[in-house]
């Protein structure tokens, strides 16, 4: 009997997925439900069982499903892409985070067994929290939700902290705009992150754990829910850990569609029960985190790597990527892209091969203008920072980040100027409103882009630009957290790349910059986290 593996990732389920499948399963064919394999250019992707492996057929309606039944499709290149675990788009990554997504029934435990799962959790439990946190130092391991902090410090923190409760806390409120690894992440295969909350719990001492996750992703809450479920009547999680003695709870908490809640002292409030607004730090949400207790704070993607770094050992992951910036990480392509989807690779890959090697350039066909790296707070890269590989330490260097791995890509019809201040808007909006260099600079911002916008004189268009980076200086030294702070980067990167956009020449640009004075500017040391 043929079996048709059909996703129930969400972006495939937007593209008809479950009529097809229904189709399948109305001609008596077996379906079964995989996650997305990341090329969702070619969504719905359809895969038939044959003795040579899954052979693939790319964008299946529920008209496709006879012709692709009685082998019509076959001898199309253009709709059958051969055995998928031979496409070349898939063999160039070195999938780590995501080796099972799409491979694998997301909830079939037995399934994540054969494939390698639990197996770090079971070293976990052999070893002394010391020796867990150890290979997670030695591992080199990253916080992949931006920040860059390293895990390993984090933890060791929490598990050398005196307290009668201490938590693990996942944020999976995945806002930033062309970013959905965490989502495909938890729709394809769960069980990776439950064991690497497990994981963390055991190192750190933590009873209960929760994943903050955002309300928009239906299909994830229920996916996650049923995998936690499962997890403890299989024992993995619950009174005894794979039978170890030592308990760990899980829930699943669902946001309210707060960008501000992405960062983690904001989301601990929203746990809390309380408006989303930032903490003041310190006290560290290490020392003093979830209802004031020591909590682990880490994002889908770092705690999803951590099986891989108990099961192989940290060594093995330090191994991979380049400098301070080690193991993989899953890049996000989005935007004006001819192939958007997932690509998980080794830290160092430089930003234009991901751009037009895995992505194939711009759809529209037209030359790309720019990327913006690092979600709506990241900078607008032009195409001669190409060569730029993508490494935490590279991309500071460049005024940019690399912050979540998502990368959004504009043609040459892209107006910078227009991005600068819907970046400023952008902020004005999300910001939760505590601290005044975030609230009101951000909307100060918008009526000073507008106003170079407007603006026909040389000397009007100077002085805004002046007070336009004074602004920035503001708001990057003076706000309590990554929002107001890091909300300039896209406004001076497109100032800086692109000026024509705005009507200036680029020495007007680094005239404004070099115009401020030391007094005018806010000094306040360490204010972003």
């Amino acid at each position: 009997m043929t079996t048709a593996w059909v996703p129930c990732d969400a972006s495939a389920v937007a593209m008809g997925a479950d009529d097809v499948a229904a189709a399948f399963e109305a001609r008596g064919v077996t379906v079964r439900r995989n996650g997305s394999r990341g090329m969702l250019w070619l969504e719905p992707l359809v895969e038939l069982e044959t003795d040579a492996g899954r052979v693939g057929y790319g964008n299946v309606t529920p008209t496709d499903v006879d012709a692709l039944l009685d082998g019509s499709l076959s001898d199309d290149p253009a709709r059958c892409i051969g055995i998928v675990d031979e496409h070349e788009w898939l063999t160039r990554q070195h999938r780590v985070s995501f080796a099972r997504v799409g491979l694998i029934e997301p909830t079939d435990i037995a399934a994540y067994r054969e494939h390698g799962g639990l197996v770090g959790l079971q070293r976990a439990v052999a070893l002394d929290p010391e020796q867990v946190v150890q290979e997670v130092t030695d591992s080199g391991l990253r916080g992949r939700g931006g920040a860059g902090f390293p895990a390993g410090i984090k933890w060791e923190t929490v598990r050398t902290a005196d307290a009668d409760v201490k938590f693990v806390c996942c944020n999976a409120d995945e806002g930033d705009s062309g970013t959905f690894a965490d989502r495909m992440l938890i729709e394809g295969d769960p069980f990776t992150l439950v064991e690497g909350m497990a994981i963390a719990a055991l190192a750190v001492g933590a009873t209960e754990g929760y994943v903050y996750l955002r309300s928009e992703y239906p299909h994830a809450i229920r996916t996650l829910r049923r995998a936690i479920d499962i997890a403890y009547a299989h024992g993995v999680i619950g009174e005894s850990v794979l039978g170890s003695g030592r308990r760990f709870d899980l829930d699943v908490r669902v946001g309210a569609g707060a960008y501000i809640c992405g960062e983690e002292t904001s989301m601990l409030e929203s746990l809390e029960g309380k408006r989303g607004e930032v903490r003041a730090k310190p006290p560290i949400p290490a020392l003093e985190g979830l209802f004031g207790r020591p909590t682990v704070v880490n994002n889908v993607l770092t705690l999803s790597a951590v099986p891989m770094v108990l099961a192989d050992g940290g060594a093995a992951y330090a191994a991979l990527g380049t400098g301070r910036s080690r193991g993989t990480q899953v890049f996000q392509l989005a935007g004006n892209i001819r192939r958007g989807g997932i690509v998980e690779a080794d830290f160092g890959v430089s930003l234009g091969t991901l751009v037009d090697d895995f992505g194939g350039g711009s759809a529209s066909g037209r030359p790309v203008k720019a990327v913006q790296v690092g979600g709506p707070l990241g900078a607008y890269l032009p195409t001669s920072r190409f060569h730029l590989p993508m490494d935490y330490e590279a991309f500071a260097e460049a005024n940019a980040m690399v912050g979540h791995g998502g990368i959004v890509v504009w043609d040459d019809t892209m107006d910078a100027s227009l991005m600068a201040r819907f970046a400023m808007e952008f902020c004005a909006k999300e910001s939760c409103g505590k601290c005044t260099p975030c609230r009101i600079g951000s909307t100060r911002g918008v009526e000073v882009v507008d106003r170079i916008r407007a603006a026909t004189d040389d000397g009007v268009r100077r002085t805004q630009l002046v007070l336009l980076e004074d602004l920035c200086t503001t708001m990057t030294k003076g706000s309590l957290c990554a929002m107001g702070g890091l909300t300039p980067m896209p406004v001076r990167s497109a100032l800086e790349h692109f000026p024509e956009d705005f009507g200036v020449r680029p020495d007007d640009a680094h005239d404004a910059a070099a115009a401020i004075p030391e007094s005018a500017t806010v000094t306040t040391e360490g204010a972003r986290p």
